[in-house]
Order: structure tokens, then sequence, then C-alpha cells
């Protein structure tokens, strides 16, 4: 079944060059396109599609208050959504992961990793390309160092730190279960109870929680 994807970004030529991209995979079909926040939050409720890629800037609402519409806290049915972003406004990028982005395409990615990161968000996958994410992650750090971390209600587990450090620096669920030596439901359980902990909906949000409480070194 294809992938029907959402396109929202206030630049026409952004967004016809996107659609090519995209239309240009057998497994994915772009079934609407907003030039800016509101008619994206508009048109991504009424199509549901499966992946929402959208612009940090935009006219009306900004990508944060669109996924934040569309998939934040207090969403009971949320859409995945994709920010797409450059290093130039990345200090937005905090906001969206905290409104609920599932992850992000730099914009000057190429189709390759466009297609992969749509595939990954459709299958739940918060983190489109580990060295992609943890490039942003990166660059932002500087910025939610100043900021004091949140702390959560319940206290994570040594074993769960371990989880949330390996998530930081890009690894996947496999990868985490070959460096501590458990079995990879019991990586998921880790996942999934350190997600409960911590009030964020995916990996990107634990890798950012990380990043806020300087788990890892910026120079990893």
């Amino acid at each position: 079944m294809s992938i029907a994807v959402l396109l929202a970004d206030d630049q026409a030529m952004v967004r016809r060059g996107l659609r090519m991209i995209l239309e240009d995979q057998s497994d994915i079909t772009v079934v609407g396109e907003a030039a800016d926040g509101a008619e994206a939050v508009e048109l991504a409720r009424r199509l549901r599609p499966d992946v929402c890629l959208v612009d940090i800037r935009m006219p009306r609402l900004d990508g944060i208050e669109v996924t934040r519409a569309l998939a934040g806290p207090g969403v009971t049915d949320p859409l995945r959504v994709v920010v797409v972003t450059t290093f130039d406004d990345d200090e937005y990028v905090h906001g969206a992961l905290r409104a609920g982005a599932l992850g992000f395409v730099l914009k000057d990615a190429g189709p390759a990793l466009l297609a992969e990161a749509v595939r990954a968000a459709s299958a739940g996958d918060a983190l489109i390309s580990p060295s992609v994410t943890l490039r942003l992650l990166e660059h932002l750090a500087p910025v939610k160092r100043k900021r004091s971390g949140r702390q959560p209600e319940q206290a994570l587990s040594a074993r769960e730190i371990d989880v949330v450090k390996a998530i930081a620096v890009g690894r996947t669920n496999q990868e985490i279960a070959a460096e501590l030596f458990i079995s990879l439901s019991t990586v998921k359980s880790h996942v999934a109870s350190v997600q409960g902990k911590l009030g964020v909906r995916n990996r990107v949000g634990i890798a950012a929680w990380a990043w806020e409480n300087q788990l890892v070194d910026s120079a990893v």
C-alpha cells in the first residue's frame, strides 16, 4: 500500500521539488499540499495522511503550532509529523520536539534521505536517520543546555539511563540490545517505560531530554 504524504511549505517551488522527489518513489503518494500552517492543519485533519512533512517557518501557523495541533499531547489520534528544517532556524526544533514531532528532514537532504524519512515515519520510527538526528541534536545542544532540563516525576533506573544515552547517539533497538547484553524485547520495554516517565511520545523526545540534561557528550 502506498504511503500517503501531505506537504506543507509556503514556497511553491519547494513543494514542487518535494512532490517530484517523493512521487518518483513507487511506494509514496503525495495526497495534498498546503501553503501555510492553518491550511496544513485543515488538510491533515481531513485527509488523515500517513505522514505530514511540515516546514518549520510558515505563515498563519508555524511548524511548531502545526505539529502541536496534529500530534501534541492533547491529541487523541495523533498524526505522524516530520519537520523540515535547516541549521539556520534550528532553535525552533526544540519546540517542535515538545509539540510531538516524530523526526526531522534537513532542507538540503537528498532524495534518498527524504524518501527514507517518509518511510521510517510511516512505520513509526522516530529516528529517521541516526546520523542526521544526532547532528541536529548536537547543533542544538548549546541552545538547550542554557535551559534547565526537565526532570521526570518518577526517576529512571540505571538501566533506563543506559538506554536513553544509547538512543541519544542514534543507536537502534538491535544495537542497544547487543551493547547492553539484553534481549530486544527488554530494550523495547525499557523504551516504553522511559517514554512514559518522561512524558514523550517517541525516541526523538527521549534523545532531546538526554541532551537537555547533558547525559551525552557533545563530542560524540
